[in-house]
């Protein structure tokens, strides 16, 4: 096997959108964790619907996954493979990171108010959305 830019690019587009998930998991859970301890403290119930929150920064990391596999199979120029594969996984990782902090905020004021999800979960989304994009668009030009 040789080596290629074009698989680089792949690779690094699964690479990069994974550490954005990690980061933006951490940033909700740590949000959610937090909703949780000041339910458990005031007597509440805690929701477990904040795992939602803490959960959503995950799905970057399929679109990288997917836009590795188109890139795999690509007949592109190696050296755009490799700039596609990193602007696509860096918009990828600040999308799931915006999502991360998107998500602990929804986790606090959800876990304070117990009202709001619907409208904090399409903000979650209008982050996703970016990554969705960042995604499709990158396996047209593929």
């Amino acid at each position: 096997m040789t080596f290629s830019f074009g698989m680089l690019g792949a690779a690094l587009v699964m690479g990069i959108a994974a550490l954005g998930s990690a980061i933006g998991i951490g940033i909700a859970g740590q949000g959610a964790i937090g909703a949780w301890k000041r339910c458990y403290l005031n007597n509440k119930p805690a929701p477990f619907i904040l795992t939602v929150f803490a959960g959503a920064p995950l799905t970057q990391t399929i679109y990288g996954f997917l836009l590795m596999q188109s890139m795999v199979k690509s007949e592109q120029n190696p050296g755009f493979l490799l700039g596609l594969g990193l602007a696509s996984g860096l918009a990828m990782a600040f999308s799931a990171i915006a999502q991360g902090k998107a998500g602990a905020a929804g986790s606090d004021a959800l876990g304070e108010t117990g009202k709001g999800f619907a409208q904090y979960i399409m903000v979650v989304g209008l982050c996703e959305t970016v990554a969705l994009f960042a995604m499709v668009f990158s396996m047209i030009v593929c």
